[in-house]
């Protein structure tokens, strides 16, 4: 059943709880995604049978919480997940980030690392406004974004994404891979090889940049940005498997 926090941002989340034992699991979605996917649902039925506690939640401006997407930026989302997790959750989380939500789970770890157990993340896009967004625009893109504001930018999973001044402003405020970035737990990375929205150079550099003795990066040939085939799905549940094991 959804139920909802008001966080002390001022901020509606709506979010999903599912009880069991701890270090409970917490599934932090991507970009205009909602926590009704299907690696949140998939991961969920997976915590009811192993018995352990799983959050799943939408960020403001996502799915059926308070909001509007377009007025939201990464520290906002980053808030949502730290708020819920810190009123939902007792104790060190694992997180599983998929695409921007892998960039809040390091921002999670990086911020409040205290309340971290482990860290799994799907096609992990840290810094994309910058990287990803901005880096790709042309001159006369980056001039309309400045002046008008926002721009529109194709989408392959539907309407067009709007781009805002103050999504690439603010997220320039929380990137994470300028600066170092401890991963004290165990961590696993999965990537598609066949992702067009997270390169696997992305993946890479991640791996690269970060610090931790109990890191792996998966890359699996032909897996698109989705990663939600069963065969996909069966290794997520695989790399927490084996998160949980080395605690």
């Amino acid at each position: 059943m959804t139920d909802y926090l008001d966080t002390p941002e001022g901020r509606r989340i709506a979010y999903n709880r599912t009880p069991g034992k701890g270090p409970g699991v917490v599934f932090l979605g991507g970009f205009k995604s909602d926590m009704e996917g299907t690696k949140a649902i998939a991961l969920e039925e997976w915590a009811k049978r192993e018995g352990r506690a799983f959050l799943r939640l939408d960020y403001s401006g996502h799915g059926v919480s308070g909001g509007a997407f377009e007025d939201g930026a990464i520290g906002d989302w980053f808030e949502d997940a730290r708020d819920t997790i810190m009123a939902l959750t007792e104790g060190p989380q694992i997180l599983v980030g998929s695409s921007m939500g892998g960039w809040i789970s390091l921002l999670m770890a990086r911020e409040h690392p205290e309340r971290v157990a482990g860290l799994v993340t799907i096609a992990a896009a840290p810094d994309f406004t910058e990287d990803g967004y901005w880096a790709s625009f042309d001159k006369e893109t980056r001039h309309k974004l400045e002046s008008e504001g926002s721009v529109a930018v194709p989408s392959e999973y539907g309407e067009p994404y709007v781009i805002t001044r103050r999504l690439i402003n603010e997220g320039r405020t929380r990137l994470v891979l300028r600066t170092p970035l401890s991963l004290p737990f165990p961590t696993r990375f999965l990537q598609g090889t066949a992702d067009d929205a997270v390169s696997t150079e992305t993946a890479i550099r991640l791996l690269d940049h970060a610090e931790g003795d109990d890191m792996r990066l998966t890359l699996v040939k032909g897996a698109d940005h989705r990663f939600s085939t069963p065969e996909c799905l069966a290794l997520i549940e695989t790399a927490l498997a084996e998160v949980i094991e080395r605690l």
